[in-house]
């Protein structure tokens, strides 16, 4: 019996892992599609990363762990196919109710081929915030685990929502990621957390790799570099202000009858050439 060999995805892996350096960060315009990644991949990034809320909505589903693993991975597939650069996929809780589960799930964003996953422990279902850190830390050693297994050094970014879901400051926040990077998790998530006072402790207390969530109102990216952070990204803002465009056009359109929300767009045969067609 032949095995798949692994050595391609574990180059992009490895390859990934280099780009979270402290003080230097990998910045990370999220996509959601096939579109939206070749576009920030012709802007320059060194990476791309999905974002679950955007990829939800794009195939008519509400975020939160509502979208099924077989239609997020057709998802994260899809743009590993359009890009040539590094893919992490947000797995929203990992689309599973046990840490066997996740394992399942990582096997399946690894055959899609992407070499990274966002994983958070906010609960959606029930009076708790936040999933129990002992119950959180068991599905990130699965996920690792899994990784491990396929001899594919996936990072694995351990998203703490205790800022994001108003569940805890600073003190819990380090408590429940030190759990997680015992348990095999190889980077940080904190969103919601961006005053510069607040992500120095973090960056601080962390032992790994710090991402960041900014967006307006946050600091700019050189002064979150300035403070130690490994990884920059936006989460669902780029998508919201993409269909803020597509409201605000129609809206002109149907009531005013104008089109002034048009002016300002990719240029055609710009946008045909990106996919390799012409006029």
């Amino acid at each position: 019996m032949t095995h798949p060999d692994h050595s391609p995805l574990r180059d992009r892996a490895l390859a990934f892992r280099a780009l979270h350096v402290p003080g230097r960060p990998l910045v990370l315009p999220n996509a959601w599609d096939t579109a939206s990644a070749r576009l920030v991949e012709d802007a320059g990034a060194a990476a791309v990363a999905t974002t679950s809320a955007g990829v939800a909505w794009a195939l008519g589903a509400a975020d939160g762990d509502r979208l099924g693993r077989e239609d997020a991975l057709r998802a994260v597939a899809d743009v590993v196919a359009a890009v040539r650069v590094p893919v992490t996929a947000d797995v929203e809780s990992g689309y599973a109710t046990d840490p066997e589960g996740v394992a399942g799930t990582v096997r399946a964003v690894l055959a899609a081929g992407a070499v990274g996953i966002n994983i958070e422990d906010a609960l959606h279902e029930g009076d708790a915030p936040l999933r129990p850190v002992a119950e959180q830390a068991e599905r990130i050693a699965a996920a690792r685990a899994a990784a491990d297994a396929l001899g594919v050094p996936l990072f694995v970014n351990a998203r703490v929502d205790t800022f994001l879901r108003g569940a805890g400051g600073v003190d819990l926040t380090l408590e429940r990621a030190a759990a997680f990077v015992a348990a095999g998790a190889d980077g940080v998530f904190v969103p919601g957390a961006v005053d510069p006072e607040t992500v120095e402790l973090l960056v601080e207390g962390v032992q790994a790799p710090l991402n960041v969530m900014a967006g307006p109102g946050a600091p700019p990216v050189a002064e979150l570099a300035g403070l130690g952070v490994a990884r920059v990204s936006v989460g669902s803002g780029i998508a919201q202000a993409a269909h803020a465009l597509v409201r605000r056009a129609a809206r002109e359109l149907l009531d005013a009858g104008t089109y002034g929300s048009l002016a300002g767009g990719l240029d055609y045969g710009e946008l045909n050439a990106l996919f390799g067609g012409g006029r």
